[in-house]
């Protein structure tokens, strides 16, 4: 299951076997500003994970939202899984996060061609 709502993102997963794996997670986002970065978005990624409770915070620049958000909640969520099960990739399945991405480029006014930050290429 998943829904998106603006700013919210909730995804449900139940596994279907031993090897596979469950998961009840809540993503809300919000445009902040960092010192150093300046506008992105605030991540708050809670819920459950193999029914471990999962509640994690990230800032991303504008920038660094677009083409990492997936891979480092992806990251955050398999440090929850136990050794050696995989956290599959959280955009595998979920056309939900196009209308989430779609929401965060309006968010930040996000346009094809924008300038990224050379420090944040490394």
């Amino acid at each position: 299951m998943a829904k998106f709502e603006p700013g919210h993102v909730h995804i449900e997963r139940m596994a279907l076997h031993n090897q596979d794996h469950s998961y009840d997670l809540n993503i809300n986002y919000e445009v902040a500003t960092d010192p150093k970065d300046g506008a992105g978005i605030q991540f708050r990624m809670h819920g459950s994970i193999e029914g471990k409770p999962v509640d994690e915070t990230f800032f991303l620049a504008k920038d660094q939202v677009l083409p990492s958000f997936l891979s480092i909640a992806t990251r955050k969520a398999q440090s929850y899984m136990p050794q050696p099960k995989k956290f599959e990739s959280m955009g595998s399945s979920h056309k939900i996060y196009d209308l989430m991405f779609e929401d965060i480029r309006q968010k930040l006014a996000v346009k094809s061609g924008d300038c990224v930050k050379p420090e944040h290429l490394e």
